[in-house]
């Protein structure tokens, strides 16, 4: 009877370690502190990167998202408060988002452009310097059907200046609240407001319409898709999120307003939320999905 009883339990052991291990969800690799060395800016720019779970022992190579941090954030913002390796793990995982691979460099607070006074010239890094490093670096499919670009506030506006200004370069866009600032707010912004935040990206000690510079339009969301053709704009899927609680709702539905009246299909939400790692949590499987959507074959 005793012998009985012990190769029951033995055989109950077993199945439920078998069981544990048949519903454990394969786990992705991070890399929380990488460098390249940009020429451009005579430095070092750190950079996070998540590998999806098969990737130490496949032997192919993986679509790429690169995923932009906010202001005051940095390079492991998504990693730290986003959880983007549980997200990506558990859409892996189930079928939502193919494999990918996601890039997650840091911006400082560059807006991810090139200062007016050349003094930044992060754009011309991110182009130039930082893409090509990482796609010879890793396993990536280097090529725009297979390159997406996302990111929040500060990140979702360097998003949408990526995606209006080098469509040859990526399939998809999903700006998660995107700091889309219309001529009249960049006006309007108190003194101090401007000169901590944009006096640095489009000149310091400007007041009024004195903002309203050639900087400044180079560089507008709005002004971009305002004088780009239907076709050029039509070249990359946008996915475009803000909460209905948010201090930038007004310049998303100005972005969607202004796609809308030129044609350009795109993807449009207003959610439930405010400027908040909740809302950005909620939203980053779907804005993934949306991208990894592009990376199939129709």
């Amino acid at each position: 009877m005793n012998t009985l009883i012990k190769k029951s339990s033995a055989s109950f052991l077993f199945i439920f370690i078998f069981n544990m291990f048949a519903i454990a969800q394969p786990m992705g690799k991070v890399i929380e502190q990488k460098t390249v060395h940009s020429s451009v800016m005579n430095r070092d720019v750190k950079y996070t990167i998540y590998f999806p779970p098969d990737y130490d022992y496949s032997q192919r190579s993986y679509p790429v998202v690169y995923l932009l941090h906010g202001y005051t954030d940095d390079n492991t913002g998504w990693l730290q408060f986003g959880e983007i390796n549980r997200y990506a793990d558990k859409a892996i995982a189930d079928g939502t988002i193919p494999p990918m691979i996601i890039v997650m460099p840091n911006g400082d607070s560059s807006f991810y452009i090139n200062s007016y006074d050349g003094k930044e010239k992060y754009e011309d890094f991110f182009v130039k310097e930082f893409m090509p490093s990482i796609e010879k670096t890793y396993r990536i499919k280097g090529e725009k059907r297979y390159r997406g670009i996302a990111g929040l506030s500060m990140g979702g506006y360097g998003t949408l200046i990526y995606s209006l200004k080098y469509p040859e370069l990526f399939a998809a866009a999903a700006p998660l609240s995107a700091a889309v600032i219309s001529d009249k707010r960049l006006v309007e912004i108190n003194d101090h407001d401007y000169d901590v935040t944009f006096a640095p990206l489009f000149g310091k000690g400007l007041k009024g319409n004195d903002r309203l510079n050639k900087t400044w339009y180079d560089n507008s969301v709005l002004k971009l898709v305002e004088t780009k053709s239907a076709d050029d704009l039509k070249k990359v899927r946008y996915w475009i999120d803000c909460g209905d609680d948010d201090f930038l709702t007004v310049g998303n539905c100005l972005l969607h307003i202004a796609l809308t009246e030129k044609g350009v299909p795109h993807e449009f939400r207003v959610r439930n939320g405010a400027h908040t790692w909740t809302y950005w949590r909620t939203g980053i499987t779907d804005a993934l999905q949306f991208i990894g959507d592009s990376f199939h074959q129709k």
